[in-house]
């Protein structure tokens, strides 16, 4: 049996709900009020904002020790050993010595362990900005220049750690302004055809060392082209020793990935197998020397030890503005994406704005230190989770693993081949990659937001990934006005036997009121969609009000002149429409003289859905107004239901009420607007006849 819902109340319109239930007048603070509150200080207030800045002060001294520090050990040696590869390939991706790649996965995390608000997260070397990096130490110094190789090593280290000075500096910037909520405007779908295009562009850049041939690396839009054009060009001379390599490590570390996650729930620790065959291909190409008998490119000296801090280059900096805020946007967006996930899994809150502070400072003083630019890594964050890490303790050791291997065991990875690193990259590709099938997915469910994941992936292919962001942004922005400037309005109806109205064309026992029209409109009503609106009511309601008017004005100047000339008597009248200037009240649906003829209309009461309208604009605000009087004018009645109050406040303040649109039209429910309709018109309606 169905439960009942049996409601007794009067008719509502906002006027009487207002008379009989008073409402609370609230103080509505003022942009001065804001401010005063935003500069106040008090003892609880500078606690507060000392804890929000430096929130290693609230979760260290709630550190259960004897519960949490094995399990963070744990995470922080397998998530550091994860660490400590990817740094040396992603500076690959970064066009800079692989031993630097070190200090993009030391450096940042020391920072973030004492300002993020993230627990799980790993902070270090991202492939996504490493390529960016890259983008700009190409572009910059390019490979054809007339200089030594250590002067261009030299030169490049300048240029990535000048940008990622910059990018620290946006991002810090942002996180002062608390502007954190600028992430929301890079939607899942723009990022993740981003991040899917920006593998493609790390495949593409790392198959010269896969398959050891030398070729330059240009920058700018289509350079993915010209790579790829040049790399068929020399396929010829492809370095055997290092093919057979990289095919070997691939397929091996593939394999041993599919069985770590089929069998994750019985493993204490995912094998890592990178490290494993990262020694084992050191020990053979040191055993058979590859580097002398093959002409492998090995990864050489590695730098040891730290090195004093550098200013940026101010030229670098200049130059590359458009790119570091880029990549501050890009890196934050997928840091935060990330760290949220961890969040809601864990149950904890984390703070876009400090994220902000916590990376801008992070990517400062990595690049301070000869570092590249730093976000999160998917893959050493889900180490770093699944391991049983707890706290950023975790992060800090992981961190350590990359000094030790800075301070006394860089020397050892001398003979590595660059291919190694490179396959090591590929191969962690597979889950951006993977992210190609949800194209048929989106095509299915939501074709705007397919056409912004194809366009951020084709775009930053083609166009390289920062101009591919800033076009991928636009066709989302496009999508975003192109759906609520023509959203889908809908002609209502009463399901037969309840207060409910619902779409008619999706039901087939529904009842329209005779005369009456019910239309909404699920959107924002503003500047751009004031006319589309227009247009969809007056088809949904089958005439032009304008256009009624004007053949109204026309034929009452007709009968004017046949009332002078006293062709014209009157018979019997009603009143449902006043005609000023003229003696008479006529009834526009009744029979007219022969040669006058005027569209007629049955429809005399049009009701407004309002509950999904958030705000109206001025300009949206004029047009209904001049919309409303329309209808007026040729007797049709207009109510809105539904309406938020600060609209209606809106409305009053604008001076949109006068002598012929009065606050009476606004009901608070379709239903009572419905209600107040019957009343007002009864079935049967007296005649004004003209002869």
């Amino acid at each position: 049996a169905y439960r009942q819902l049996t409601v007794s109340r009067p008719i509502y319109s906002e006027d009487l709900f207002k008379e009989e239930y008073e409402k609370v007048q609230r103080h509505h603070k003022t942009m001065l009020d804001h401010l005063k509150a935003y500069f106040s200080c008090s003892k609880q207030k500078a606690k507060s904002v000392a804890l929000t800045l430096l929130p290693i002060a609230s979760w260290l001294p709630a550190y259960r020790f004897k519960e949490w520090i094995v399990q963070d050990m744990i995470s922080g040696v397998s998530t550091g050993l994860v660490s400590v590869l990817q740094g040396l390939g992603f500076a690959l991706l970064a066009s800079v010595p692989a031993g630097y790649g070190l200090y993009a996965a030391f450096y940042p995390i020391l920072i973030y362990f004492f300002f993020g608000t993230s627990k799980h997260i790993s902070v270090g070397p991202f492939p996504v900005l490493s390529l960016m990096v890259g983008a700009v130490v190409n572009n910059l110094v390019p490979t054809s220049i007339n200089a030594t190789d250590v002067t261009l090593n030299e030169r490049r280290v300048t240029v990535a750690s000048s940008v990622t000075f910059l990018v620290g500096i946006f991002q810090l910037g942002l996180g002062i302004l608390q502007v954190g909520f600028i992430v929301i405007y890079l939607s899942q779908t723009l990022v993740s055809g981003f991040t899917c295009a920006a593998a493609v562009n790390v495949l593409i850049s790392q198959l010269k060392f896969i398959l050891g041939i030398s070729i330059d690396s240009p920058s700018g839009p289509l350079s993915n082209i010209w790579v790829l054009r040049d790399i068929f060009t020399q396929l010829h001379k492809t370095n055997i020793a290092d093919l057979v390599t990289s095919i070997i490590i691939m397929i091996v570390v593939f394999v041993v990935k599919e069985l770590n996650d089929r069998y994750k729930a019985k493993l204490p620790v995912p094998i890592p197998i990178e490290v494993i065959m990262t020694i084992i291909a050191c020990g053979v190409s040191y055993a058979c020397d590859f580097e002398n008998i093959y002409n492998v490119d090995v990864v050489g000296t590695v730098v040891e030890g730290y090195q004093a801090p550098v200013a940026p280059d101010f030229e670098v900096l200049k130059n590359s503005v458009m790119d570091a805020f880029s990549m501050a946007i890009v890196g934050f967006a997928i840091a935060f994406s990330v760290a949220k996930v961890y969040s809601i899994k864990h149950d904890y809150v984390i703070d876009g704005n400090q994220e902000l502070i916590a990376f801008g400072l992070s990517n400062m003083f990595c690049g301070s230190f000869k570092g590249f630019a730093a976000s999160t890594s998917l893959s050493r964050s889900a180490v770093q989770e699944s391991t049983g890490g707890k706290t950023q303790l975790a992060g800090l050791i992981s961190a350590l693993m990359s000094m030790i291997v800075i301070l006394w065991i860089g020397f050892l990875l001398y003979p590595l081949q660059k291919s190694v690193l490179a396959s090591l990259i590929v191969i962690n590709l597979k889950g951006m990659l993977m992210q190609l099938r949800e194209v048929p997915y989106l095509y299915r469910k939501d074709k705007p937001d397919c056409v912004v994941w194809i366009v951020s992936f084709i775009a930053s292919v083609l166009l390289g990934l920062d101009i591919g962001l800033a076009v991928a942004l636009g066709i989302e922005l496009i999508t975003v006005l192109f759906r609520t400037q023509y959203p889908r309005c809908e002609v209502l109806a009463n399901i037969e036997g309840t207060e409910i109205y619902k779409d008619k064309k999706d039901y087939a026992c529904v009842f329209e009121q005779e005369g009456v029209k019910i239309f909404r409109c699920p959107s924002p009503i503003f500047f751009a969609n004031i006319d589309f609106f227009r247009e969809k009511l007056t088809a949904a309601v089958g005439f032009n009000p304008l256009r009624i008017l004007r053949k109204r004005n026309k034929a009452l100047r007709k009968l004017k002149k046949l009332l002078k000339k006293g062709e014209l008597q009157v018979t019997s009248l009603d009143k449902p429409v006043n005609c000023k200037d003229f003696p008479v009240e006529i009834n526009w649906n009744d029979d007219l003289p022969a040669n006058i003829q005027v569209p007629r209309i049955y429809l005399h009461s049009i009701v407004l859905d309002f509950s999904s309208v958030s705000f109206l604009d001025i300009s949206a605000l004029k047009g209904l107004k001049a919309l409303f009087k329309e209808f007026i004018r040729i007797d049709v009645n207009i109510y809105v239901t539904g309406c938020d109050s600060y609209i209606i406040e809106k409305l009053e303040q604008c001076s949109f009420f006068d002598n012929e649109i009065k606050s009476s039209i606004f009901f608070l429910t379709i239903h009572d607007a419905m209600l107040h309709i019957q009343e007002t018109h009864p079935q049967t309606t007296r005649v004004c006849c003209i002869i």
